[in-house]
């Protein structure tokens, strides 16, 4: 695969249109892709698992491989199902047949390769050595470092749901000249779902669930925001910049009379490419070192504020989100509720994985105040229903505090983002 990677990152540099992709999607890679599917996740309307699908595994991918050369392969519909959300509602998950998870997972790749030598700087989600700590850092970097007073938060109506079909291809076409394989992907564009074994056709959107739509939803953003976004950023009057993890994304201005500009045209060229923005969750706020008063914006699970060090000097404050904490914690209450009756060393041990993960994402300088006050919080919640499942009467506070700093992580920073600051 490392061969593999140099090869089509090193054609991907050299020509304008390449050719030949479906040899990567060889008995090879789709053996590797299979290695890599977990054998714990549900199974689609195929109903096969890894398990039952590796018991003749070199049979069955060259059964695969034979119906993708005769082009009698279909991807099947994407199984929808549903999961609870915080605030009552449900959210829609798909779940592709597992064939489709190999086919889309070798497919993946290889637009990945592609494509990374054609992204941009500013976009950070689902890339090779990018994540969403680099893309905080870097609104924070803006904000310190240049001359920024506006920030226009927003959020684009049902992305994954609405991407056009005719537009994502003639993207694709614009830089893959392999007639086969962009045939596979508008396949899995039309697969279609089905839902209470009902089937509905999918003539926009990308494959719900699919290994595939996050790099489809890079090259669509590519082309749709990022690149007319720097082709026209020199016809604004001040400094500007744009922050992009998939779909969510902020822009940075000087002036306010560009962020309103920016807007007008913003609304206009996604509406070109069928989408929209979410009106309600899109505004213009004062933000910076000159401008910044009490508002703020949220970004990938954080909270913006400005603030001041204890020199007076200013400084943007980056905490979790109040709107995720309260997930997050009624989250950990679930689950400390459902496994309530688990072995108490087995119970903190799996809970520490989850409030480690916890830290890893939100652990970021300036946020230990919020970490804080989630690890009381869950400390508080297990204490309150081990004392429920406890007949014989409540467990000792002193004998719970030994168990819990014994198997608890306490909190912790985790990601610097302040490299450059010197308070």
């Amino acid at each position: 695969m490392g061969n593999e990677r140099k090869d089509i990152r090193t054609l991907a540099k050299k020509y304008e249109k390449l050719q030949t992709l479906m040899n990567y999607i060889n008995k090879e890679t789709l053996m590797e892709q299979f290695r890599k599917e977990s054998s714990n996740k549900a199974c689609g309307v195929d109903k096969v698992i890894k398990d039952e699908y590796g018991l003749n595994l070199e049979e069955n991918i060259d059964k695969l491989l034979a119906r993708m050369k005769s082009f009698s392969y279909r991807p099947q519909p994407v199984r929808r199902t549903y999961i609870p959300k915080s605030n009552g509602g449900k959210r829609p998950l798909g779940i592709p047949a597992f064939e489709d998870k190999l086919v889309q997972g070798c497919m993946s790749y290889v637009l990945n390769e592609i494509y990374e030598t054609k992204f941009l700087d500013c976009s950070y989600g689902f890339r090779e050595n990018r994540n969403c700590h680099m893309a905080i850092e870097e609104i924070n970097n803006h904000i310190m470092r240049n001359k920024v007073n506006y920030v226009l938060d927003c959020d684009i109506k049902g992305f994954f749901d609405n991407v056009d079909h005719k537009w994502m291809m003639e993207f694709l076409n614009h830089d893959i000249g392999d007639k086969n394989f962009l045939r596979y992907i508008v396949r899995f564009l039309k697969s279609g779902i089905v839902e209470d074994l009902k089937y509905f056709e999918s003539d926009k959107g990308t494959p719900q669930g699919g290994l595939i739509s996050p790099i489809l939803a890079n090259v669509y953003l590519h082309y749709v925001l990022d690149l007319w976004f720097m082709h026209i950023k020199n016809s604004y009057k001040g400094e500007m910049y744009l922050i992009r993890y998939a779909d969510d994304f902020v822009v940075l201005f000087q002036y306010e009379q560009d962020a309103q500009r920016f807007y007008k045209e913003l609304v206009e060229r996604l509406a070109k490419f069928g989408l929209e923005v979410a009106v309600d969750k899109t505004r213009i706020i004062p933000f910076g070192r000159f401008k910044g008063g009490k508002d703020k914006f949220d970004f990938l699970g954080f909270e913006f504020h400005n603030d001041k060090t204890i020199n007076g000097k200013y400084r943007t404050n980056i905490i979790t989100s109040r709107k995720k904490l309260k997930v997050k914690r009624a989250n950990a209450r679930q689950w400390i509720r459902k496994h309530m009756h688990d072995p108490l060393a087995e119970l903190c041990k799996s809970l520490n994985k989850k409030i480690v993960g916890h830290y890893n994402y939100y652990g970021i300088n300036g946020n230990y105040e919020s970490l804080v006050k989630f690890y009381k919080y869950v400390k508080n919640t297990l204490y309150k229903w081990l004392n429920r499942r406890d007949q014989k009467g409540k467990m000792k506070y002193k004998h719970f505090l030994r168990v819990w700093k014994h198997y608890i992580q306490e909190p912790k920073v985790k990601v610097n983002i302040w490299h450059w600051q010197i308070f």
